[in-house]
């Protein structure tokens, strides 16, 4: 499955790429490639976890302005993913900066998550089967 995501600003490190393919790793459900193919013909990816399979226990707090422009009116118009660092010594997920996805629109955004104590680089813990 790939699903076209439209970011309302690029993503940090990222610019001026808005548009991006998000594709389901084969294998791994809730883990994703996240793609955009820049004008130079090189490409940029990052692999992204759906929180929600991964982080039961992760609920971040967006504002009300960034739920306006992401036309969020519900909890259930909404998906939380979050950018994973592989490692050989580990995962990484970036819990105080995740992506959060109008999943009715397309349109998403990779909001900073202020006066929240979640970490940059929290270990990513393996998932019970």
């Amino acid at each position: 499955m790939s699903t076209g995501l439209t970011f309302l600003t690029p993503p940090p490190g990222l610019a001026p790429e808005v548009h991006f393919e998000l594709e389901e790793i084969d294998g791994a459900a809730g883990l994703f490639a996240l793609t955009a193919a820049s004008a130079s013909g090189g490409s940029h990816r990052l692999y992204v976890l759906d929180a929600s399979v991964y982080l039961p226990d992760y609920h971040p707090e967006i504002t009300d302005d960034q739920r306006r422009q992401l036309d969020l009116n519900t909890s259930e118009d909404a998906a939380v993913l979050v950018v994973a660092n592989p490692a050989l010594d580990g995962t990484t997920v970036n819990l105080l900066a995740p992506i959060v996805l109008n999943v009715h629109t397309g349109s998403c955004a990779q909001v900073i998550l202020e006066g929240q104590d979640w970490p940059v680089r929290a270990p990513l813990e393996p998932v019970a089967a």
